[in-house]
């Protein structure tokens, strides 16, 4: 009876110790079996987009798997995120998440996830800086020149954005707070009407996304005052950045990072960290990204994690200060 009990345990441990093996051995399947799916908040044809598409190709070149593009746009990027953060932990679901639902959403209202909790780092992505553009019709070359009319009479000047709680609206508010003035924020559903308008003179100024404003910066229909990173991009070398221009340590970047499940293994999360980084450090990838203003950003999961809290802490205390609402 005692030996019977002996072999009995030894039995069940066995298969404990299998099933836990086989677990880990599932959880550890790189690249995973199913379809491998890159989730994008936003509708084809932006930067964004042109970003994943362009990662998400050479990432299945790599892997040997296809890494499939879906678009799931709306509520600033806040459907997607909440999609992939209740998607199977599997690895077979990854997101190029984006500055505003990271960062900044959570400080404009109550989500149905929690950047920090409900998704997992894996690597940073691409950034690019705005450019702050006005039309001829406001009469400067500068941004001294710029921050004066406002000075003289406050709220004389208004900003357009992508919409409240977008990058380029928290632009605007940390250079209202840095340039102490009080420019109007003017939120559109997007950047091709927020320009269309600023061309057609009906608002001052918009902290717009190079590509879209260079060919008409080089047309001559508006007037580029300073870009929005710490240094100059390559593709406007002659056009001096916040910073330089008198606001020191001014930055406010555009960024999207990948991210995926936060129930998501560590070894898979690990390993989709290797894969992405190889691209971003490829030379054919990083050329073609910088065709359309983007400069890729490899991290590791933990230079990601203190990155995307550094940019929480930035804009929620900007947020706060201006009392941004999400309407």
């Amino acid at each position: 009876m005692h030996k019977r009990h002996v072999l009995r345990a030894t039995a069940l441990a066995l298969s404990t110790l299998l099933l836990g093996g086989l677990t880990q051995a599932q959880a550890q399947d790189f690249p995973p079996k199913k379809p491998v799916t890159l989730v994008v908040g936003f509708a084809a044809g932006g930067a964004a987009d042109a970003a994943a598409r362009l990662i998400a190709k050479k990432l299945g070149e790599n892997i040997g798997q296809s890494v499939v593009v879906e678009n799931k746009g709306g509520a600033g990027g806040n459907i997607a995120h909440q999609l992939v953060a209740k998607a199977s932990p599997d690895g077979s679901v990854l997101l190029f998440g984006s500055v505003g639902p990271l960062t900044i959403a959570p400080h404009l209202m109550k989500l149905p996830y929690d950047p920090f909790v409900d998704l997992a780092p894996i690597s940073g992505g691409v950034y690019f800086p705005n450019v702050l553009v006005v039309h001829k019709g406001v009469g400067v070359k500068t941004l001294a020149e710029f921050v004066q009319i406002e000075k003289k009479k406050p709220g004389s000047v208004d900003f357009a954005s992508t919409g409240a709680g977008s990058a380029s609206h928290l632009a605007g508010e940390l250079f209202n707070q840095r340039a102490g003035i009080d420019m109007v924020h003017v939120p559109y559903k997007g950047g091709a009407p927020a320009l269309q308008d600023l061309l057609g003179e009906r608002i001052a100024s918009y902290f717009s996304a190079p590509p879209t404003a260079i060919p008409h910066i080089e047309s001559g229909k508006l007037i580029p005052l300073a870009t929005t990173g710490l240094t100059r991009p390559a593709y406007l070398p002659h056009i001096p950045t916040v910073a330089e221009a008198g606001y020191p340590g001014f930055e406010a970047l555009n960024w999207y990072a990948f991210v995926a499940p936060g129930k998501t293994p560590v070894p898979l999360l690990d390993r989709w960290n290797q894969e992405i980084v190889k691209v971003l450090n490829d030379a054919s990838v990083k050329d073609a990204l910088s065709q359309h203003g983007l400069t890729p950003q490899p991290t590791t999961r933990a230079e990601l994690t203190a990155f995307m809290k550094k940019e929480s802490t930035q804009w929620g205390a900007i947020v706060k200060e201006r009392e941004i609402t999400a309407e």
